[in-house]
């Protein structure tokens, strides 16, 4: 079964509007392979700013979204609101929500069934540490965190799954080909085993963690790696390598 190439760029917390309007003006302008699915998570500020000036061929992600529609919930954003922004994507589970702000898988899970509800699809984040990856427990740690988004999850054609190994993020390692290659493998025979054969062949699973023009190529050549999430590359030129990797 042929996989859409999916090319999620995260600008995390990045960008005003004189730079970002400059960076859409480049992706609107570049020829971009039309086989890949190219999705740009915006800051919530500038979620209005970026789908009002990208082309309609982009797509764009909010970067977080909470687990209820509305409410009491100062400085949160519900799926809700992103839909009315003309948005159709959330990041959920990234690692810096997990790490950084203390995101329990069971917030992830609850946010991952409400945003899937509300109809946004969700680019669910799972990813071991270096002292996972070191003491042998990456398998247990990544099918872990899937199991409790993988509960949440009904209809598994708006999910796109990131591997993302939290030691490669911003660090300038990128888990070698191989390395990741084998995740994605061991990630899809964990969805066969526990969801369905069907589920397990159609789902894209994407890989994030420092890629770049100079490692998309080797990376998107692996049988299981469905695409990226790309961070501080998706907010520069190369972008459109990126995009490119497999053209």
């Amino acid at each position: 079964m042929s996989r859409k190439f999916f090319v999620g760029g995260n600008w995390k917390m990045n960008g005003d509007k004189k730079s970002l309007g400059e960076l859409i003006e480049t992706m609107n302008a570049a020829k971009v392979d039309p086989n890949v699915e190219v999705v740009c998570g915006a800051p919530s500020i500038y979620l209005d700013f970026a789908r009002s000036k990208l082309d309609a061929k982009f797509g764009v992600a909010a970067q977080n979204c909470y687990k209820v529609a509305k409410g009491a919930f100062t400085g949160e954003i519900s799926p809700a609101m992103i839909k009315d922004c003309g948005v159709h994507w959330v990041i959920l589970g990234h690692s810096e929500r997990r790490h950084v702000f203390g995101e329990s898988d069971e917030l992830i899970g609850q946010k991952t069934a409400h945003a899937l509800e509300s109809g946004l699809g969700v680019i669910a984040c799972i990813g071991e540490k270096l002292d996972e990856r070191e003491g042998g427990i990456t398998d247990k740690v990544v099918h872990a965190q899937t199991k409790v988004i993988a509960d949440n999850v009904k209809d598994w054609s708006k999910v796109v799954l990131a591997y993302e190994p939290v030691w490669a993020i911003g660090t300038g390692k990128t888990a070698s080909p191989q390395q990741a290659q084998e995740v994605h493998e061991k990630l899809r025979e964990w969805l066969k085993v526990n969801v369905s054969e069907a589920v397990a062949n159609s789902v894209r699973i994407i890989y994030g963690g420092s890629v770049t023009g100079g490692t998309c190529k080797e990376l998107a050549s692996q049988k299981d790696v469905d695409g990226f999430l790309v961070g501080g590359a998706s907010l520069k030129p190369e972008f459109v390598e990126i995009i490119n990797a497999k053209a």
